[in-house]
């Protein structure tokens, strides 16, 4: 398809609301609950086991989305008149109290159930949200793990004002070049890494080391090309630039990108793979939901269960590898009780995401997101899925 011809669109549709983004918030965040929950030996069949853990080998993909998501929502929603203080501090108001919330309740967790003390050193740098920036799996993995994502956010957030500033100063008609730069940044990064050593590997695949892994996939300089791209598609939606495929393909590509990517591991499956068609489907559930062209993802629980996505990704892996502790480390058990089981920690975790998005998190956003000088003039448009994906990951 011809991506040279700009579509009209509306200046109205710019900042719509997006509800099938917000509600791929919650898939995305699910293949991660269910990728990291591989790890718990639930199955005691082998082939089930086998099975599941195939099915769910692919949990990066999410995080990609999440990152290409942020960068898109940021751009979409992004107001003339803010300023990089007011945008700061609505981001450090998103991100930083479930943050907060769910490191003590970390620490509240290893205090009870003995689990081995953690370094000083390395419960600040989660707390400060800089462990990403360290290539050793002790630091970017403590204490909750899944917050070195937060990591990457905090990167992103500081440096977004200018990169918006930059990117819209492109000409529309070069803003395909630019998003394929990105793309080709992210494959650079991939075949740069195999020049790395192959000691010592990652605990969970032989098929890329530790220091490929966190150059790829952990580094937030480097995890800023999938943030860039959000942003560069966000302005070829919002200008009318034609898209390649719509939504159906765009869903159809990242899915047969997934079982690639499962297939082939190693340094290019961890992003690259999958980054074009997460990008293509970021850009077109967007322009589906500006036309107004029904998907599947546009059921209002769905679309809430997006909005808890934050909170859910926060929970979950506490839920799943400490709430074993509690159910007596219960593993190997036959189909049935274990599908059972993983149903019951899903049920657990979005029974904490629940109260804290709608008790703690959506609270604190409305009363300290914006200050009180500004509150009075500042007329925001409700943009479903306005909050940073990766922090909504």
């Amino acid at each position: 398809m011809d991506t040279t011809q700009p579509r009209k669109i509306s200046v109205r549709a710019v900042g719509a609301t997006l509800p099938t983004l917000t509600a791929l918030r919650f898939v995305a965040a699910l293949i991660v609950f269910f990728s990291h929950a591989r790890y718990l030996g639930l199955f005691g069949d082998d082939e089930v086991a086998s099975g599941f853990e195939w099915l769910f080998r692919q949990g990066p993909i999410s995080v990609g989305f999440f990152f290409v998501l942020s960068g898109f929502i940021l751009a979409w929603s992004a107001r003339d008149d803010d300023t990089p203080p007011r945008f700061w501090r609505r981001r450090f108001f998103k991100i930083y109290p479930n943050h907060i919330l769910t490191f003590l309740a970390t620490l509240v967790i290893f205090a009870t159930v003995a689990q081995p003390a953690v370094s000083d050193d390395y419960a600040l740098a989660n707390l400060f949200l800089v462990q990403s920036w360290f290539p050793s799996m002790e630091v970017f993995s403590s204490i909750n793990p899944i917050t070195w994502t937060l990591s990457c956010e905090v990167l992103f957030y500081f440096t977004f004002p200018w990169w918006k500033r930059l990117i819209d100063r492109i000409a529309p008609a070069r803003l395909w070049l630019w998003a394929g730069a990105m793309v080709a940044a992210v494959f650079l990064i991939a075949a740069v890494a195999l020049a790395l050593p192959a000691e010592p590997a990652v605990p969970w695949s032989q098929t890329y080391s530790l220091n490929q892994y966190w150059l790829v996939y952990v580094f937030p300089p480097v995890r800023i090309f999938d943030f860039v791209l959000g942003i560069v598609l966000a302005r070829i939606v919002q200008t009318g630039r034609r898209l390649p495929i719509g939504f159906g393909g765009a869903a159809l590509l990242t899915a047969v990108s997934y079982v690639v990517s499962t297939e082939l591991q190693g340094t290019f499956s961890l992003v690259a793979l999958n980054i074009v068609p997460i990008g293509l489907l970021v850009a077109a559930g967007a322009r589906a939901d500006i036309e107004g062209r029904p998907t599947f993802l546009r059921w209002r629980p769905i679309v809430f269960a997006g909005e808890l996505s934050y909170a859910f990704y926060l929970w979950h892996y506490l839920v799943l590898f400490h709430g074993l502790l509690w159910l007596d480390q219960r593993t190997d058990l036959e189909t049935l009780p274990a599908v059972g089981l993983l149903l019951l920690l899903l049920t657990a975790t979005v029974l904490l995401a629940w109260p804290t998005y709608v008790l703690f998190e959506r609270p604190i956003m409305r009363r300290f997101a914006v200050s009180r000088r500004h509150r009075a003039a500042v007329t925001q448009p409700a943009v479903a899925g306005r909050d940073s994906a990766a922090a909504d990951n």
